[in-house]
């Protein structure tokens, strides 16, 4: 990021503890990392927006040419977005489809005769 060598480094660290002080300069360290952390965790999180606003923009593109192509004929990029496009439509109008199957718990069929069992007996 920065082309700062040892000796800069040094040389910095020698002003800081002349000005700040030995109290202060591992506060002012603390303080200067965390502004450093916060940047480039924004900065990642603008370059992952941008990319997949790059990504959106392209399969908006590539869904447009396979209409006016009338869904034939497709290269095999455009037939790829049009096949994730698919994918994300089916998995918005039907999202808790995928979780049931997945969360729904493993039970023998001897449980499942005790609990009717259960239920079944008369109660008093």
């Amino acid at each position: 990021m920065f082309d700062i060598g040892f000796w800069e480094i040094v040389l910095i660290s020698i002003i800081g503890l002349v000005v700040l002080g030995p109290e202060r300069l591992p506060v002012a360290i603390r303080t200067v990392r965390g502004w450093i952390s916060g940047v480039k965790q924004i900065s990642n999180n603008l370059k992952t927006e941008l990319s997949e606003e790059l990504r959106i923009h392209e399969l908006h593109s590539n869904l447009k040419k396979a209409e006016e192509q009338n869904m034939q004929n497709l290269t095999p990029e455009v037939a790829e977005s049009v096949k994730s496009l698919q994918e994300a439509a089916a998995m918005v109008t039907q999202p808790y489809l995928k979780k049931e199957t997945m969360t729904e718990p493993q039970t023998d069929n001897k449980d499942k005769n005790i609990l009717t069992e259960q239920n079944n007996k008369p109660t008093e």
